[in-house]
């Protein structure tokens, strides 16, 4: 029987920790290794063509509950439905007494049909320490079975040795955490060696990817180490690892660059008995993958160097109008040229930003406090201004012009709200909202300064720097623009702008 759902819900798979924390008596520990073999299992389970299904007993003694479920990769499953979760009396599943109880791997008795398919059942015990706490039900559907091939006889034997190893608690290795979305499969390739690193076997995709290191000839009875070693590239001390890596005498993972291929080796070391008769080598060719990979950094850093470059160059920019301000006689063409420097400034600060980071996506935050203090030198110790909210990440498309829509609007906050002298407060205010369908940024601008002109319309009247806001909000980031009196004097600037999700 399985755990129960209310009808008219959709049904909840709980999660190896749920139930080992509700069911069992198993300790933090012993879960810790659980979750390390089941990140391993793939492996067991292609090898032997077969579904595998971990049981562990109850608290009670009286059942087992099923905490977690492989199929495999290479051949049909065993199970149309999930097991998790599922609970058995003891004495229902012989097998599962059996190795529980006598700490051995057990393969009597006839198949089993389920909807008209015969199944093989085997039980693996799972040690840990001495302990048993477990048992893997090791399930092969023998509708499809047929004369073995060398590759199948291969991936039997190993899987035999494994279950060994799972069973004396010498498999997985505690010392070794292995990304499975990473790591070579049985599938991708795989070798056989003896106890003295020669090859027994290697799988065609193996060869392949040998061959593609510039191997010539094939693999059977040579040393993997040593051949693996003379299609590097390299020598020395590095050639010395990569020889005892690629013999299997430890639990390692390597890449292998030679002949313009890239090769991903894991070595598994075979101990059925306590003594290594051999191992097993996965190999995959990542050569595509890696190149791929090249190709990114290369890209990255190319666009990295350029947006560096655009900052030097506003920079420059900035910096020479700056030197023909102070040239200017007329105080109106001074102020003109300064207002020009300050929004070069904020393009620059933005290309800044981008030019440290690995995508285009900044930020905004730091981005907003740079250019509120760039614009706050226009009345140094007069005007307070500050920050509230958050912007958050904004792409690039997005950041450029808001970073100038800022400028401008604090630059006319502080221009047009205060009279030379005065003493005031500009606050801007930022809050992230929507969905990821459609997220938004509001910005509100509040100063608490004289107040807008009578009949003032900022839709049709302003100065440059507004019609540059409308222009940029309205135009390029497709939102909306006002300008209406604060709530308790002042001038309040609203700002809404779509926005990609924050993550």
């Amino acid at each position: 029987m399985g755990l129960s759902q209310s009808a008219g819900t959709l049904a909840h798979v709980p999660s190896m920790n749920d139930l080992v924390r509700q069911h069992t008596a198993l300790s933090e520990t012993d879960l810790e290794w659980l979750h390390l073999l089941v990140s391993e299992w793939q492996l067991l389970s292609d090898l032997s063509f077969a579904d595998l299904v971990l049981w562990v007993p109850t608290l009670d003694g009286t059942r087992y509950v099923s905490v977690a479920q492989m199929r495999p990769n290479t051949g049909p499953t065993s199970y149309q439905d999930d097991m998790v979760g599922h609970l058995v009396p003891r004495g229902r599943r012989p097998l599962l007494d059996a190795a529980l109880d006598e700490g051995r791997i057990v393969r009597e008795g006839d198949p089993e049909w389920r909807e008209e398919v015969p199944v093989r059942v085997e039980s693996i015990p799972v040690r840990r320490e001495g302990r048993v706490l477990g048992v893997i039900a090791r399930n092969t559907n023998l509708l499809t079975v047929r004369t073995p091939s060398r590759l199948e006889l291969t991936y039997l034997q190993s899987a035999s040795d494994l279950a060994q190893m799972i069973a004396a608690g010498s498999f997985p290795f505690p010392a070794q955490q292995v990304d499975m979305d990473a790591s070579p499969r049985a599938g991708d390739g795989l070798i056989r060696l003896d106890a003295d690193g020669i090859v027994q076997y290697a799988s065609p995709n193996a060869l392949s990817a040998y061959h593609r290191l510039g191997l010539a000839s094939d693999l059977v009875g040579h040393h993997l180490g040593q051949a693996t070693a003379e299609l590097a590239p390299s020598r020395g001390p590095v050639d010395e690892a990569l020889v005892k890596l690629a013999s299997g005498y430890a639990p390692r993972e390597t890449e292998v660059e030679g002949n313009s291929g890239v090769i991903q080796l894991r070595a598994i070391p075979l101990k059925p008995k306590g003594t290594r008769i051999g191992s097993l080598v996965l190999c995959r060719d990542v050569t595509e993958l890696r190149r791929r990979e090249r190709e990114l950094i290369t890209k990255d850093a190319t666009i990295r160097e350029i947006h560096h470059r655009v900052k030097n160059n506003l920079q420059t920019v900035a910096a020479l109008l700056r030197l023909q301000a102070r040239r200017m006689d007329s105080e109106q063409g001074r102020e003109a040229l300064n207002e020009a420097v300050r929004r070069v400034g904020s393009i620059a600060i933005v290309h800044e930003t981008l030019s440290q980071n690995l995508d285009e996506r900044v930020e905004f935050d730091e981005i907003a406090d740079r250019v509120i203090a760039m614009v706050a030198e226009i009345s140094p110790g007069k005007v307070n201004c500050r920050r509230t909210g958050r912007f958050g990440i904004l792409d690039a498309e997005v950041a450029t012009p808001l970073a100038m829509v800022l400028t401008e609007v604090m630059q006319n906050a502080l221009e047009h709200a205060f009279a030379p002298g005065d003493h005031g407060s500009v606050e801007v205010a930022a809050v992230r909202g929507g969905d990821r369908k459609d997220a938004r940024l509001l910005i509100t601008v509040q100063d608490d300064g004289r107040g807008l002109p009578e009949g003032f319309d900022p839709k049709r009247t302003g100065n440059l720097g507004l019609q540059i806001v409308r222009t940029l909000v309205e135009g390029e980031l497709g939102g909306t623009f006002d300008m209406v009196p604060g709530p308790e004097g002042g001038t309040r600037v609203v700002l809404d702008v779509p926005v990609r999700a924050d993550k």
